[in-house]
């Protein structure tokens, strides 16, 4: 039996499109992820010893296809429209139905690309796609107390500080505390200034 075709989702922006991931991608993501891992390690949780491998990258591209045709994550590379260079990616994650209608956004972008608002643009579509497309009524975001960078777009973006999550991801290899963000569908809170 062959299952019917599907169109998998994509989005536009004023640059760029985002998009699942697929097999002729790899080299320019391991590119990008290589020549940014000084930049990227501190804010990540350790890369695997095959992290950069085409195996590796296969396996991601298969995760991407079960986990947006189950309705459990949107994993979009950024790709900027006039080169098709591939510029970072965006994952809306553990998606929750019912009464929570709730998703949790992490995002990366290569160092050569930052300051651009490049990752201003895509968290805006996915938290435009996830309110009206997929009905979710919030989106939650976490991030180093100390990434300012992350901070910075979060807060430009609409999402709201909410408080610090102790211990929350292994990063580079220790437990950290996070800070906590979340954008609303129907946002009527306040203005939140954090130091």
């Amino acid at each position: 039996m062959t299952l019917p075709f599907r169109r998998r989702p994509k989005l536009e922006t004023e640059r760029m499109t985002l998009r699942l991931p697929v097999h002729g991608d790899w080299r320019p993501w391991a590119e990008a992820r290589q020549t940014s891992a000084a930049f990227l390690t501190p804010w990540e949780p350790n890369w695997a010893a095959d992290h950069l491998t085409r195996r590796a990258f296969t396996n991601r591209v298969y995760w991407a296809q079960r986990a947006e045709a189950q309705g459990t994550a949107l994993p979009f590379l950024l790709i900027r429209r006039q080169d098709q260079q591939v510029l970072g990616a965006i994952t809306l994650d553990n998606i929750r139905r019912g009464p929570a209608q709730c998703g949790t956004i992490g995002y990366w972008v290569a160092e050569p690309f930052t300051r651009r608002g490049y990752m201003r643009e895509a968290i805006l579509a996915v938290v435009h796609h996830a309110f009206t497309a997929m009905d979710l009524s919030r989106i939650e975001a976490a991030c180093l107390p100390e990434n300012a960078a992350s901070r910075g777009v979060l807060e430009k973006t609409g999402f709201k500080y909410e408080g610090v999550a102790q211990s929350y991801l292994q990063i580079n290899g220790r437990w950290r505390n996070h800070v906590l963000y979340s954008a609303l569908r129907a946002d009527r809170r306040g203005r939140t200034d954090v130091g």
